[in-house]
């Protein structure tokens, strides 16, 4: 379990970013039990993250370049959260849920880049069919729940879905339904409604659901400590008697090692867990975002504790690959990013015959 911070939240407002405090409050991030790490592990990890993040520079470019529309939010910094969580889940057992920054959780969900991309460029395969883009990625077959846009939104079905695995288990009977659903959204959600709602649900009827807080310290231009009484979000879960955890999310063994034990609560009928992942992301809210809010100290200071760069450090400490291994990794990501840019770019659009499909049930 992760060490709680003791030392009060710096609620100032305005006050000028200091690394020391920064620096002061991920060191009493201690967790005393990150995920082991092995060889085949640490390069699937790294092999997802990297994919992820190589996967949003090419969307950036691709947006800028007028290729993709729309509003775009892209996950650069956050990796080690959606490979940490999905990557100590079962696919195709398992249930995502996400929010408008999708991209990399449908990635590491199994979705294909090429389905990912042909979305984002609104064509018939897209794993949406070109009908929901950037903000709404689904996809039955990766069990991805959707993307969506307004905060909150996904959260009620996430449960619903923890609801399900539960019935089927306790109501028909069906002894192997065990599926945990993961639900990702930010620290500005955990203001709303829908957050509190389906905490009190899923803890009163003990459902196995993973409620997953990306704490990137900002939700769009509002700095999260000016929003909140209580910053310390995990802290929440104790309202609830609910269990409550924080981790660096910029370590991806870290999240790891939290998610496979809110994992075995899960399928052992224990109930939910509230994760609070402490993590930053590098980019502007959106592509629209000029990112003129945040102070260059602040972005630099994070940008140090690079997630993929972190694990790349543990697996050559621990001698479990060389550099070259891992940049030819990298050159196998670039060729399956440009790959699902050229397959996206020569995909078909949508027939405008079927510009209702989808919409209201057909007829068997």
């Amino acid at each position: 379990m992760s060490q709680a911070r003791e030392t009060a939240p710096d609620q100032t407002i305005n006050k000028p970013f200091l690394k020391e405090a920064h620096a002061e409050r991920l060191r009493n991030l201690i967790n005393t039990q990150p995920a082991n790490l092995d060889r085949e592990t640490g390069l699937r990890l790294f092999r997802d993250m990297t994919l992820g993040r190589r996967f949003e520079d090419k969307c950036a470019e691709m947006y800028y370049r007028g290729k993709m529309f729309g509003f775009v939010h892209l996950y650069n910094g956050q990796e080690a959260v959606s490979t940490g969580v999905i990557g100590a889940m079962k696919k195709k057992h398992d249930w995502f849920c996400s929010t408008y920054r999708d991209h990399v959780h449908a990635l590491s969900a199994g979705v294909p880049a090429r389905e990912v991309m042909s979305e984002l460029f609104g064509k018939e395969t897209g794993c949406s069919k070109g009908r929901g883009g950037s903000m709404h990625l689904f996809s039955k077959e990766h069990h991805l729940l959707g993307g969506y846009a307004f905060i909150g939104e996904g959260i009620p079905i996430a449960l619903g879905a923890s609801f399900t695995s539960r019935y089927k288990r306790d109501a028909l009977g069906e002894k192997d339904s065990d599926s945990v659903t993961a639900a990702f959204f930010g620290d500005g959600t955990c203001n709303n409604g829908q957050f509190f709602e389906c905490l009190n649900m899923a803890q009163l009827w003990k459902l196995p659901i993973i409620f997953v807080v990306e704490n990137n310290k900002w939700a769009i231009g509002m700095a999260h400590d000016r929003a909140t009484s209580d910053p310390e979000i995990w802290r929440k879960a104790d309202a609830f008697g609910m269990k409550g955890e924080e981790v660096n999310g910029m370590d991806v063994l870290a999240v790891r090692g939290a998610t496979q034990r809110a994992l075995e609560r899960a399928r052992a009928g224990e109930g939910p867990t509230l994760l609070e992942c402490l993590t930053y992301r590098f980019r502007g809210h959106s592509l629209a975002d000029p990112d003129e809010l945040r102070k260059e100290a602040e972005k630099e200071f994070w940008a140090q504790k690079d997630p993929i760069k972190k694990l790349e450090k543990d697996l050559e400490e621990k001698n479990m690959c060389s550099k070259d291994e891992l940049r030819a990794i990298e050159k196998e990501i670039d060729s399956e990013v440009k790959d699902s840019v050229d397959f996206a770019l020569n995909a078909p659009e949508p027939n405008s015959s079927e510009l209702t499909k989808y919409i209201w049930a057909e007829k068997n």
